[in-house]
């Protein structure tokens, strides 16, 4: 379907507005005179018309007025996501990227869209390094040096001239209406806040908005963020060309080149070299996805420049040849661990932007290769890492691989939304600005912060004997572990998405995830929700809390396994349908304070 005309999308005011710019104000009041609730989270919910699943509340509830107006998958998404630029501006926004996955109904296919940023033309394998040493990430991360030419905006625009119905100006309306009255201040969004409190207070534009008065938001309050309400108001009337051609493109390249430090604040802010070309010339890239079969179903994900598809299907590959359902937690966590080892020592080896980089994908996702590689598995004891990597055109059983690389440092901030409508369409969509907070710099008078994504770019080689798919370079996209995934029956009908943010994370957890469900038969819901834990190639496995105080724990120290606690491992949402037709939407019980899954029409409604 293309975009028409259509009438505008409502959402009710999250709450009264009492002061001005980036101000945080009592919340809300009632005609009783008694503070305004936020609007309540369920993790999960069933029903007909369609669901949409995030982790927030007031984005789950655009994207649904969205399906009850008429829209489809992609535009209750994309208002979702606008939505998530004003309740989440530290996971996502139009300064970061993603990469979006979406089921068509009607010809039963899927397809992504890959929106990552861009490193500057100027870009070259020494971005990040000076006098020959790598910068300090805290350095790095903090910098005009770090912001990747952003492509959300570009996304939304691509996903709704292929697939949309209604207007960009339509879909960013319950976005611009929460920017500009707000939305209720909760535990979470206080607590990132104070977590870059320092770094915020260094950029006055950074300041001036999410630490008004020089105070942390308080729990309750009412936060707005007018400036962003315009910013929207714009992009929708240019078709978010301004962005990359108007004014809006000149006040992102002066910020990144010059960026604006409070001049006591004792920080010096590496300048970046992105310029206007880099954002006139930048273009969304529609790829086919990554597709393996498991357990009879086609498991469809995101190829690179995301490691996520190649990543989560070759684990999955591995796994092929066990009957988890039978196995023990412990058998079950040791072969989960182990794929998910010897899927990030091939990634590291093999996956980087593939219009730099000969990224072997469909020998990364063969049966042949996995088994190869999962026949170093054994149930008695443990891989050590860094793993050598395999190699996926000589897929020799068993054979020890090459120098191995340990996995470089990704950070761990995004979110994730999921949504299906009445046809059937679905979306999985994955959008960051990368580390919580992203770069800390604020676009001035944009209401925005910009991504720090290029830190997903290696700094120099993690191993200067092995070659880096990852390093910089003019116009590359640094390697994401963005995992969108979409799962289709024998009859390529859907069964489920799902997806997660975490940085690297993001891998195990989606991988956790689908084989919590698809093999442990746990609800969608309990599957996102169960403890987690993450092997990325690194010396230790990281576990959340309900795994550490396990007796699981001891029995897989007991075969050699070595831990780390996580107290929080990524934030996954998801859509199922359901035998019936129903849609189920589902999203973290806890993690995150909680996420909020929706539908059209609830069971018993």
């Amino acid at each position: 379907m293309r975009r028409s005309a259509a009438r505008n999308v409502s959402l009710a005011a999250v709450a009264a507005a009492l002061l001005s710019v980036g101000a945080c104000a009592p919340a809300s009041v009632s005609e009783a005179g008694t503070p305004a609730p936020p609007r309540a989270k369920t993790p999960v919910a069933t029903g007909y018309g369609g669901a949409v699943a995030s982790v927030d509340a007031d984005a789950s509830a655009a994207g649904i007025e969205v399906l009850r107006n008429g829209g489809n998958a992609v535009d209750a998404a994309v208002a979702t996501a606008a939505a998530l630029g004003v309740t989440e501006p530290y996971s996502a926004g139009i300064g970061g990227g993603g990469y979006f996955v979406y089921y068509d109904a009607k010809s039963r296919t899927v397809h992504t869209i890959d929106g990552r940023e861009t490193a500057p033309k100027s870009a070259d394998s020494s971005l990040f390094l000076e006098n020959g040493k790598p910068l300090p990430f805290a350095d790095a991360v903090t910098s005009g040096l770090s912001v990747g030419t952003p492509g959300t905006a570009a996304t939304w625009n691509t996903a709704l001239d292929a697939w949309g119905s209604r207007s960009l100006p339509q879909l960013l309306k319950p976005a611009e209406r929460l920017a500009k009255d707000g939305f209720v201040v909760d535990d979470t969004f206080r607590a990132q806040t104070q977590s870059n409190q320092a770094r915020f207070a260094d950029f006055p534009d950074s300041a001036r908005l999410f630490l008004p008065g020089g105070q942390l938001p308080v729990v309750g309050s009412t936060f707005k963020n007018p400036d962003l309400a315009r910013t929207y108001k714009e992009l929708g009337r240019t078709d978010t060309r301004s962005l990359y051609e108007g004014e809006l493109a000149r006040d992102i390249v002066r910020t990144v080149r010059k960026p604006p430090v409070a001049p006591d604040s004792g920080r010096k802010a590496r300048p970046g070299d992105l310029t206007e070309r880099d954002l006139s010339g930048y273009r969304t890239k529609k790829q086919a996805p990554t597709k393996v079969s498991y357990r009879g179903l086609d498991v469809y994900g995101m190829a690179p420049s995301s490691s996520g598809g190649t990543s989560v299907g070759e684990a999955l590959n591995i796994l092929e040849r066990t009957d988890l359902s039978k196995a023990t937690q412990a058998q079950y966590l040791h072969r989960f661990i182990e794929a998910s080892r010897i899927a990030f020592a091939d990634r590291g080896r093999w996956v980087g932007d593939p219009a730099f980089e000969n990224v072997p994908t469909t020998g990364l996702l063969s049966q042949r290769f996995a088994d190869a590689r999962g026949c170093l598995i054994k149930d008695d004891a443990v891989l050590k890492s860094p793993l050598a990597p395999g190699d996926p055109s000589d897929p020799t059983p068993c054979a020890p691989g090459g120098t191995a690389a340990p996995t470089t440092f990704e950070g761990e901030n995004t979110t994730h939304l999921t949504a299906a409508d009445k046809w059937g369409n679905v979306v999985a969509y994955t959008l960051t600005i990368e580390s919580t907070g992203g770069s800390a710099i604020t676009v001035p008078g944009r209401g925005f912060l910009l991504n720090n994504e290029l830190t997903d770019f290696s700094f120099a080689p993690a191993n200067p004997a092995v070659h880096d798919p990852n390093l910089p370079g003019p116009g590359k996209r640094p390697r994401s572990s963005i995992s969108p995934t979409i799962v289709l029956d024998s009859h390529d009908r859907p069964v489920l998405a799902v997806g997660s943010p975490g940085g690297a994370t993001i891998i195990t957890t989606v991988l956790q995830t689908l084989t919590g469900r698809l093999d442990r038969g746990l609800p969608l819901v309990d599957a996102i929700a169960a403890p987690r834990a993450s092997q990325r190639n690194g010396a230790t496995t990281e576990l959340e809390p309900g795994l550490w105080n396990s007796p699981v724990r001891q029995q897989l120290e007991a075969l050699g396994h070595v831990f780390s606690q996580n107290p929080e491992i990524g934030a996954a949402t998801g859509v199922q349908r359901l035998p019936d037709g129903r849609w189920l939407a589902a999203a973290e019980k806890v993690r995150r304070g909680g996420g909020s899954a929706m539908v059209v029409r609830p069971d018993g409604k």
